[in-house]
């Protein structure tokens, strides 16, 4: 290395520790409120189906609607790649692959809804079908038909329907106790939030629970629905959905948007009411913003073309809902709303092109930072972060196979969660 180099300073070592106490109150805070994502598996989309509605085969008619709906309209790889414009070589990988998931694994995430898609109903029938909803989610991961997550939707904490959704969401969570405990997939999904004192009720409602049953303290986490203006921009001008995260005491797993609540309180004309309106594209920048780094997860909303009717209506439909998903990826919004069995189809190929076209040069720019080798990209951890959050995400929902990616890249499963999640300073991955 050549001559050694004498080292000098200037400063004491009570410099350095002055500094240090001086920030410890901040090291909490950003401990605290930005703990980075939390590792586990993203449902690509989740589908709502009326509390009455919901039965013990619920999960499998949407797969098989789903599957029905493909052999109709799309019979076969290259007419369904034709259709929505995948490129002929990723035809055959991402219909098989669609139509595996579909006859394994139909619904990610499955909310019963008790809200709009359930509506106002006598006291005692919503006591009884959230009762009998809370039977058969147990029922369902005790003889293993359950979606990886399942849950209810109930009604807000605005004043009018507040008591409805407090009980609700105690008949169904009691239910569940009494059935065997809290499955580990539970979510429950609070909607119409406007100011973050709903959100602060509706932890007292539930710390109140994990009390009465001795749960331990914030075991119960739930979503939070953004559906009105002045859950973006309060009237102080401030973003209360920082706020809401806030408020959430660290029980937010998600802020999902509310496509058609949200355009239509903005002043959106039914005709334009979208996904990829500006206005929805304004407000869920700012969900991102303020989810990241908390590790609260953004979710997109969903279409109201319904791929219904005769084919070529069908196949307006499905590019439609691809092109959508296709586009809410590329903007980093990994989850959906799917609403209808024929959304199912266009979900999955959509999610599965976007993984499997870049998954060869993400495998590839992976190996290269791991290995030091350089090339015509100069990435760095934060990108490498990326890359492996991009190849887990593949991974998760059927897209890719660990062992492909391990064969591209040289990295475990373990490898790459820790260059998805890494502790500072510890990331201890070297080069195969």
């Amino acid at each position: 290395m050549g001559q050694q180099e004498k080292v000098a300073t200037s400063l004491a070592g009570a410099v350095s520790e002055e500094i240090s106490a001086s920030l410890t109150a901040v090291d909490a805070e950003l401990a605290r409120r930005y703990p980075g994502d939390p590792g586990t598996r993203q449902p690509v989309h989740t589908v709502y189906v009326p509390g009455d509605v919901f039965e013990p085969g619920t999960l499998r008619s949407w797969g098989d609607q789903a599957l029905a709906a493909l052999d109709e309209h799309a019979p076969d790889a290259s007419s369904f790649a034709a259709v929505l414009g995948i490129p002929e070589e990723l035809a055959g990988p991402v219909h098989d692959r669609v139509r595996a998931k579909l006859e394994r694994e139909p619904v990610e995430d499955l909310r019963i809804d008790f809200e709009d898609g359930y509506g106002p109903r006598p006291d005692t029938e919503e006591d009884e079908v959230a009762a009998r909803a809370a039977r058969l989610v147990s029922e369902a991961y005790a003889n293993g038909t359950a979606a990886p997550y399942m849950g209810i939707r109930m009604k807000c904490m605005e004043a009018g329907v507040r008591d409805r959704g407090i009980r609700t969401t105690d008949v169904f969570l009691t239910g569940l106790m009494e059935a065997g405990g809290l499955p580990e997939g539970l979510v429950l999904t609070l909607p119409k939030v406007t100011y973050p004192e709903q959100v602060t009720a509706f932890v007292q409602l539930l710390e109140a629970f994990e009390k009465a049953h001795g749960l331990d303290a914030g075991r119960i986490g739930f979503e939070i629905q953004i559906e009105t203006s002045q859950s973006i921009l309060a009237a102080d001008g401030t973003a209360a959905v920082a706020r809401m995260i806030d408020a959430a005491r660290g029980r937010a797993t998600g802020l999902h948007y509310g496509t058609f609540d949200y355009s239509a309180c903005v002043g959106v004309s039914a005709a334009y009411q979208a996904s990829d309106h500006p206005a929805a594209d304004h407000a869920k920048a700012v969900m991102q913003v303020a989810a990241a780094g908390t590790g609260v997860r953004v979710s997109d909303g969903s279409t109201n073309v319904l791929p219904v009717g005769p084919t070529a209506q069908v196949h307006e439909a499905w590019r439609l809902h691809y092109g959508l998903t296709r586009r809410a990826l590329a903007r980093a919004y990994y989850q959906g709303w799917d609403m209808h069995p024929g959304h199912l189809p266009t979900r999955y190929a959509a999610v599965y092109a976007f993984y499997r076209e870049g998954l060869e040069p993400a495998a590839a720019r992976l190996a290269a930072y791991v290995a030091k080798a350089g090339g015509d990209v100069m990435d760095e951890p934060a990108t490498a972060k990326a890359l492996s959050g991009y190849l887990l995400r593949g991974i998760d929902c059927g897209a890719l196979d660990t062992a492909e990616v391990a064969r591209l890249t040289g990295l475990t499963r373990a490898d790459l969660d820790a260059f998805a999640s890494p502790r500072r300073g510890d990331l201890t991955v070297t080069a195969p």
